[in-house]
């Protein structure tokens, strides 16, 4: 029998000894998608090549392991013939052999839990990284997330509360010059990370803090306990809080007790009081704490009103309500005076505008300034812009007020317990100065059986306004 060409293509009934020749010219015929050509040196190596396709023209060939393992015809694929040599390919298939004849293992089983291993490892070294980055996560880092989640929920200052809680401090005062705010009382716990929040940490704090500040301590440790229980309902910051830091009584009572504020305006000081603050230059200030103690209304209630809130026709007011959302109170004609004389600048009825330098520099603004609001409009008195565009803090100009009065100490909600207090000289249904304030419905009959129509309360608010302007002794006629 002659020896076959060395261009013909292999026989693949015999084993034969691999060469590179021998796998060159190794080809799928048509009609079959896979042909093997036997090792003799390495048994059960084989050389496996496929059909051509429009991807692989000359079809694929690899290095295969094929044995039988538990009467069951196995195989695992080596390698590429371009990549792997015969030498490297025929070691494998020995290393196979024993694991196959001797181990009595399947390759491939061993390969998908070698492969799991190392994913779970992975996974694992993944997840312990992980775990180490959000244990050494900030307070300061997990607050701005607090933050952003909970604003939808509170109101504006609310949320403004939480700032200052946390701010930095260091900054120029707009109002102050060369006076830089100080941290806010939670700024102590900002770069702490969140793990290192315990009870033993918070009290010290508290002590501290309390000997300067104590109702900001107060505030602040029912802000950061809401912040704790949070943290403790999130998944991500569960483990790594210790939820009851800042309740133990120990530290409750290093804050100290809220004492009760009794700071209001006595019939015989209501002359004092209003000859001093209608002696404010600010038009809009003057008017907005007239309005503040002649309602009873909170102060952010009223820094809120807009023009919209405001019916002169009918002569009613819509105030912001913490309790109810909204709720209407009657414009009283003195009041009403008041908001009628008010520039309407934009859509708030206390509304402020950018303050006019006086120096030389700005002689073309103050002359626009003039034109725009009268030749005697107060030009240092006017107020600066706030970014809402409204009045924001008028509690400098009232504590100058209340000082040239001789009424140190009177704060802008002591305007509003002035109001109930001085309604307790009429004599007027406690429930209607109530209602007038937004205080909730005390007993059965206010919450579920009494309803006043703002006519009503119109009334009788009227006999209330009146009697304050007689005792500060105003002239005022309604028209």
């Amino acid at each position: 029998m002659s020896r076959p060409k060395k261009t013909d293509a292999p026989e693949l009934s015999e084993a034969q000894e691999l060469t590179a020749g021998l796998i060159k010219r190794l080809v799928c015929p048509t009609g079959k998608t896979q042909v093997f050509l036997r090792d003799i040196k390495a048994p059960g190596l084989r050389v496996r090549a496929t059909t051509a396709s429009a991807k692989n023209p000359e079809g694929l060939k690899a290095f295969v392991y094929e044995a039988k393992l538990n009467r069951t015809t196995i195989r695992r694929t080596i390698g590429d013939v371009r990549v792997w040599d015969i030498e490297a390919a025929r070691s494998e298939a020995r290393r196979l052999a024993v694991v196959v004849r001797s181990d009595k293992n399947d390759p491939r089983e061993l390969e998908r839990l070698q492969d799991a291993a190392k994913t779970a490892t992975i996974a694992a070294d993944t997840a312990k990284v992980e775990a180490a980055k959000l244990a050494a996560v900030s307070v300061g880092e997990v607050w701005t997330i607090y933050l952003a989640e909970r604003k939808q929920h509170w109101s504006d200052l609310h949320y403004r509360d939480h700032e200052k809680m946390m701010q930095a401090g260091g900054e120029q005062r707009q109002r102050m010059q060369g006076v830089k705010t100080k941290p806010g009382p939670l700024a102590y716990f900002s770069s702490m990370q969140l793990s290192d929040v315990t009870e033993a940490v918070v009290l010290p704090w508290a002590v501290s803090e309390a000997k300067t500040r104590p109702a900001r301590t107060r505030l602040a440790l029912r802000i950061l306990k809401a912040f704790l229980r949070w943290c403790s309902s999130e998944a991500d910051f569960k483990a790594l809080t210790t939820a009851t830091a800042a309740s133990g009584n120990k530290t409750r009572e290093a804050a100290g007790k809220k004492k009760t504020k009794n700071d209001y305006i006595q019939r015989e000081q209501l002359p004092a009081w209003f000859a001093h603050v209608l002696q404010i230059g600010n038009p809009v200030i003057s008017a907005y704490l007239q309005c503040l103690l002649l309602t009873g209304a909170r102060r952010e209630e009223l820094a809120e009103l807009t023009w919209d809130d405001v019916n002169f026709q009918w002569r009613g007011m819509e105030l912001k309500d913490k309790m109810e959302g909204r709720r209407a109170v009657p414009l009283t004609p003195y009041v009403a005076q008041l908001l009628a004389g008010l520039p309407k600048r934009n859509q708030w009825v206390f509304s402020s505008v950018k303050a006019i330098k006086t120096d030389e520099k700005n002689a073309a603004r103050r002359a626009l300034y003039h034109s725009k609001n009268g030749s005697d409009a107060p030009i240092g008195d006017i107020s600066s812009r706030s970014e809402s565009g409204r009045l924001v803090e008028p509690s400098i100009a009232h504590r100058k007020a209340c000082t040239a009065a001789g009424l140190d100490g009177l704060t802008l909600h002591g305007l509003r317990r002035s109001f109930a207090s001085l309604c307790e000289w009429l004599d007027i249904p406690g429930g209607i100065s109530a209602q007038i304030q937004g205080h909730a419905p005390q007993g059965v009959r206010e919450q579920n059986y009494i309803r006043r129509p703002l006519d009503l309360l119109r009334v009788h608010h009227e006999k209330i306004e009146a009697w304050i302007l007689e005792q500060a002794g105003v002239s005022f006629t309604p028209a």
